[in-house]
């Protein structure tokens, strides 16, 4: 099994369109003009999840008019649940394929409990006005997502 190419700062962003919360067609393409910020995550409410989103949710008003956008395995009706829970006020994505997340590098194995399998490495991603990457943290943690988008957001 080979590991998914990783995207690195200066890279194309990979195009998508994939259905939000709402069952509405959602396209990275749309938010060109204004940084991006794209999180994937494992699963809608569950703790990680929870925090991660809740966290970035407390800092929108502190992030200008960056975006964000969450992206999950999730169908619409599940992240619709996750949003209404917590108020979290920006799209969740549906990647039930998982082909965004694996054109992001962002599907790949995972080992949990002695138990092997194929799965979303919590991974965030900025993305400038021009659809480039200008930030890729894989691997993050829940608590560090919002912390390393404000920082980065303070040094452009």
């Amino acid at each position: 099994m080979t590991a998914p190419t990783k995207l690195a700062p200066g890279d194309k962003a990979p195009a998508f369109t994939l259905e939000d919360q709402d069952a509405q067609p959602v396209k990275l393409s749309s938010f060109k003009g204004r940084k991006v910020l794209v999180y994937f995550y494992p699963k809608a409410d569950t703790p990680g999840c929870t925090t991660q989103s809740c966290a970035l949710r407390d800092v929108q008003g502190d992030i200008g008019d960056t975006a964000i956008v969450g992206i999950s395995p999730d169908a619409p009706t599940r992240q619709k649940k996750f949003d209404e829970k917590y108020t979290l006020g920006f799209p969740l994505l549906a990647d039930t394929e998982h082909a965004v997340a694996e054109a992001f590098g962002v599907w790949g194995e995972k080992k949990n409990y002695g138990r092997t399998y194929m799965g979303i490495i919590r991974s965030a991603f900025l993305v400038d006005e021009k659809g480039k990457i200008a930030e890729a943290w894989y691997k993050i943690s829940p608590k560090d997502t919002p912390v390393k988008l404000q920082q980065a957001l303070a040094a452009s």
